[in-house]
């Protein structure tokens, strides 16, 4: 992730509330704006192609789009922590990173994110949350474009498992981003989404479910942060989470948690009122980025105006 890119060598990895239906940082945030939207795959023949492109072994193989930046463009890459990661029962709490071992809800709803970027394959994670056209997934805005395009061969696949994909491979037909993201790639905006094309007759969230989404809530709450971190000690093949109170963000106008998640890890979502024993939550920010002299923590964008606006167009694509 450019931006979970760990400035300073940064990484990156009125009130809305949606609930289930039961870089460059700038002062701060501007007038809110409407998205920009990029056409994917949206014929059955690009469809096809798309999915046919990812095979398992491609999967397996991409790399965590942090890692394809130069030295000059990892403002700020990540840093690996050192030994391996931990796996311990899931109602920790804080916790700074381990696998998910608890089952529910959130275990169909996150998933990995695929596409090209510069002609390389990468990966990112995303979220599948409540919507209108029951096809919209959340991520970074970097998960979905970098260095002046769109990435392309977009796929999110729920419930990843080292090459496994027991809900499909879901393509998109159209991905967004904040217009600050698109336009100087400003950390406070780094929030995407995408409209996946239905599978096997099906939309998504009627195969894997949706979680609930906010804008404009309140900081310093405790969260849960997921993702796929691909960037050692992980390996992209298992769900990671991080659980903890947040706190205002460095060099940006998002928020901060204490979180050892990786490269690959970027766009997994930060969950308010997340529930260990169904596994559902409220969709609140994103991995975005890191410093790379504070490893331990990751930082987010606030879901205000824009990121509504990003998911109010995604979710009528």
């Amino acid at each position: 992730m450019k931006r979970l890119r760990t400035a300073l060598v940064v990484t990156t990895c009125a009130v809305g509330l949606v609930v289930p239906m039961t870089g460059t940082a700038t002062a701060g945030p501007g007038p809110a704006t409407l998205p920009t939207v990029s056409e994917q795959a949206s014929t059955k023949a690009e469809q096809a192609e798309v999915a046919g492109f990812w095979t398992p072994e491609r999967m397996r193989s991409a790399v965590p789009i942090d890692r394809l930046l130069t030295p000059k463009q990892r403002v700020a890459g990540p840093v690996a922590p050192a030994g391996k990661p931990a796996t311990v029962a899931p109602t920790a709490f804080p916790n700074g990173g381990s696998q998910w071992t608890g089952g529910g809800k959130i275990v169909s709803t996150e998933g990995r994110v695929f596409f090209t970027y510069q002609g390389r394959t990468a990966s990112c994670s995303g979220t599948a949350v409540t919507s209108t056209n029951e096809s919209t997934v959340i991520t970074a805005g970097h998960c979905v474009k970098l260095d002046g395009a769109f990435h392309t061969n977009w796929v999110f696949v729920p419930a990843y498992d080292n090459g496994s994909t027991p809900y499909g491979t879901w393509t998109a037909k159209k991905t967004y981003a904040t217009p600050q993201w698109v336009a100087s790639e400003d950390i406070n905006y780094d929030v995407g989404a995408a409209a996946v094309n239905p599978l096997n007759g099906q939309n998504l969230t009627d195969v894997v479910g949706g979680q609930g989404i906010a804008f404009n809530q309140a900081r310093g709450q405790n969260m849960y942060a997921f993702g796929y971190p691909a960037a050692a000690p992980y390996d992209g093949s298992k769900l990671i989470y991080c659980s903890g109170r947040t706190f205002n963000a460095l060099i940006s106008n998002g928020i901060g948690m204490t979180c050892n998640m990786t490269g690959g890890s970027s766009g997994g979502g930060w969950f308010l009122q997340f529930s260990e024993s169904t596994g559902a939550g409220i969709v609140n920010s994103v991995n975005s980025y890191k410093i790379n002299f504070i490893p331990t923590w990751m930082f987010g964008p606030y879901f205000g105006t824009d990121a509504q606006n990003v998911y109010t167009t995604a979710q009528a694509g």
